[in-house]
């Protein structure tokens, strides 16, 4: 799969160079402009890496065209991306995020290690109630529904609860309509395997809106809860902009209250959060750059869904990163260590990490992916990257004082 794109990638590198063009370099002149307030050298700046730069060219060009959108955005103060070139479905996304979990083991490493920990955690529960905090299009359960379909002495009931926010931009969908369409699919599902199942969906305007009795939960003894967010909890707000009561630390306070058995974390790790806009600027594009270098050396240049998703996912958040500030700017990826100590600050307490499960899961990552391809561990963290850059962390905690339930 390596050699995929390797010799036109080849032949646009040397070309670039006999023009002496370096993208990277650039586009972090003409951010530097633009935080200056330069805005003629800005102009002239973003012009030529408009010359250079394609939406179907190498990954470079590719990177460079979804960080000039954003740049000419914030010369021209708008903060609402471009529409696509043609009407992007639900169907389309779902295709393209389908695409790229094939090619990237990011979701699929992430789902299997929170799956793997709630099961060993349920174990004899009748109920299991999981608070899924972004639950988009639930891809994460089907594995986990079947695996407990064959539990010895039977199915425990599984109660979801899914939440979800309206994408930014220009939704193909609103967040209501998603959020049901996935509880009907998850509910077809576990009527296949005979998996005793309710859903609760909740579309939401923010993550900090969600209250306690949304969640319904429902007391009892012999319900299990646990609370999941994968790679979600980067949309929100901090003390930068909400300096009383921000919201990341308001919702890992919700979570506490809620005195889970189990919360499984998984962040997009990354320093793409300081109110500098220059600095800013250079960690979006060191982090982004190693996202597109992926898809650049997994996927064909000319795979619709590879377009899709750079532009859909990917740039939508390039977009925010750029083009807004303030309350604007939702995109706001952290370090692992940063939401380490949020969590411990929040009165939770993190689970090592189970050596034979990171054994199994790093066998999957070796044998089924490109070898470029990181899976490391640190602070009981389970760590994902590319070339040595740390892209995406998970973790379990358990409360600190209440309800515990530690790992055999």
């Amino acid at each position: 799969m390596s050699q995929i794109n390797h010799d036109d990638d080849e032949h646009n590198k040397s070309k670039n160079q006999r023009l002496g063009i370096d993208l990277s370099a650039l586009l972090i002149s003409c951010a530097k402009s633009i935080a200056s307030y330069d805005h003629r050298t800005a102009n002239e700046q973003l012009k030529e890496i408009r010359l250079h730069c394609s939406p179907s060219g190498n990954g470079e060009q590719r990177l460079a065209y979804v960080f000039a959108q954003g740049l000419e955005a914030r010369l021209a103060g708008t903060t609402t991306p471009p529409l696509p070139p043609k009407k992007i479905t639900a169907f389309d996304l779902l295709k393209a995020y389908r695409s790229y979990m094939q090619t990237c083991p990011f979701a699929k490493i992430t789902f299997a290690f929170a799956n793997k920990m709630i099961y060993l955690a349920s174990s004899g529960a009748k109920t299991i109630h999981i608070i899924d905090f972004g639950i988009l299009f639930g891809f994460q359960w089907p594995i986990l529904i079947q695996h407990l379909s064959n539990r010895p002495g039977g199915p425990p009931r599984v109660r979801i609860t899914g939440i979800e926010l309206p994408p930014p931009g220009f939704p193909p969908q609103p967040p209501a309509q998603l959020v049901h369409q996935t509880g009907r699919r998850l509910a077809k599902y576990c009527r296949r395997f005979g998996v005793p199942f309710e859903y609760n969906g909740i579309p939401a305007r923010n993550w900090e809106a969600v209250r306690v009795e949304d969640l319904k939960l429902s007391g009892s003894g012999d319900e299990m809860v646990v609370v999941n967010c994968i790679f979600r909890f980067k949309d929100m707000l901090d003390e930068s902009v909400a300096m009383e009561n921000n919201p990341r630390d308001a919702v890992l306070r919700l979570i506490r209250k809620l005195n889970p058995n189990l919360f499984v974390h998984s962040i997009v790790n990354g320093s793409v959060n300081s109110p500098f806009f220059d600095i800013r600027f250079r960690e979006a594009l060191f982090h982004y750059n190693a996202h597109f270098d992926i898809l650049e050396k997994t996927l064909p240049r000319d795979d619709p869904q590879r377009a899709v998703f750079e532009q859909e996912f990917f740039g939508r958040e390039v977009f925010n990163v750029v083009a807004c500030d303030g309350e604007e700017r939702v995109s706001r990826p952290e370090t692992y260590k940063k939401w380490g100590a949020r969590s411990a600050g929040a009165g939770f307490r993190i689970l090592p990490l189970i050596p034979e499960v990171m054994g199994l899961l790093r066998k999957k990552v070796k044998r089924g992916y490109h070898k470029e391809f990181v899976f490391d561990e640190d602070c009981d963290w389970m760590l994902q990257g590319w070339k040595g850059r740390i892209l995406c962390a998970a973790s379990c905690w358990v409360p600190v004082f209440g309800v515990s339930n530690d790992f055999p």
